[in-house]
């Protein structure tokens, strides 16, 4: 088993990577009818678009596509890309007169990487649409081409953070799951020791236990809603909306083990729960347990494939 996100079928991923500007964008689309979707709101500063489609209330049963991007607010414009493409190939919610694709965006804070002048834009949503695949590159690539971690003392101590993926099967059910990692705090691994995060001369910190003891927030870290971790984790269960924002609900309890501190007023934290199966669940509880468990495998190797390396870089280059 390949252990990504597209092990679940009609999944594909498609990165644009703007090296120059330290940032870029992520597109997840499904079968050309779609794929259920739901959404939790984890963090206190999220960045988003459409995410009304996904509730248990709206018109709109399916999306067609999900986007991750960079450039905070100024890349939610991307997805208009997305929706050209999947138009232009009659993929999206039936209107009489033609289709209107249903692309929920979510986005992270880069700015402070590269160039602060410079966001994924639509023809680069086009692009990852374009690119899509089932082989999915993981690191500083795509959204994740801006992604730092361990903020708490600014920048200057931080690590590359990026995009990590991994999926498990029990019997004939898939779960999967893709992250980008952006967080404001430190990254640890299944042993609780941490692998990414806030440096000092001495090594890490332990942002939690540091800031828990009344230590101060670094002077060049500068700004609240600027770390932000995205997840979407996906099954071939046939699942309704309900149980699929339980699996997201799940899954964020993978960030709270990955993830220390977490849910901060600096994070804005958002996971998506989808389904693009018809294969007949057996425990929904199951399903929960293993989206946990793939969230909190993509989460670490977000931060240890970074740079294409098992080795996690340095430093996040914010030049």
């Amino acid at each position: 088993m390949s252990a990504r996100l597209t092990d679940v079928p009609g999944l594909t991923v498609g990165h644009v990577t703007k090296i120059s500007a330290g940032t870029g964008l992520t597109v997840i689309l499904g079968p050309r009818e779609g794929i259920r979707a739901a959404a939790y709101l984890r963090g206190r500063a999220t960045g988003t678009r459409e995410l009304d489609s996904l509730s248990a209330r709206h018109l709109v049963s399916k999306v067609h596509g999900i986007l991750l991007t960079g450039g905070s607010a100024f890349g939610l414009g991307a997805a208009d890309g997305v929706m050209k493409w999947l138009a232009e190939r009659d993929r999206g919610y039936d209107v009489g007169v033609g289709v209107v694709p249903i692309v929920p965006t979510a986005v992270i804070f880069d700015l402070g990487v590269g160039s602060s002048h410079a966001w994924p834009g639509p023809e680069d949503g086009y692009r990852a649409c374009e690119n899509a695949q089932e082989n999915v590159e993981e690191g500083s690539v795509g959204v994740g081409t801006g992604a730092t971690v361990g903020k708490a003392l600014g920048l200057g101590s931080a690590m590359k953070g990026g995009v990590g993926t991994w999926a498990e099967r029990d019997g004939d059910i898939v779960v999967g799951c893709l992250a980008v990692v952006n967080a404001f705090g430190d990254i640890r691994d299944g042993k609780g020791a941490i692998i990414a995060g806030a440096r000092s001369d001495d090594g890490f910190i332990d942002a939690r236990r540091y800031l828990s003891r009344g230590g101060k927030l670094g002077a060049s870290f500068g700004r609240e809603g600027g770390n932000t971790t995205l997840v979407v984790v996906a099954t071939n269960a046939d699942l309704g909306q309900v149980d699929l924002m339980n699996m997201a609900v799940m899954s964020t309890d993978a960030l709270g083990q990955r993830i220390t501190p977490v849910g901060t007023q600096f994070d804005g934290d958002v996971v998506f729960g989808v389904s693009a199966g018809n294969v007949a669940p057996r425990s929904c509880l199951a399903i929960e347990l293993l989206a946990q468990e793939v969230t909190a495998v993509a989460i670490e190797r977000a931060v240890r494939l970074a740079r294409g390396t098992d080795d996690v870089p340095a430093m996040a280059n914010h030049h």
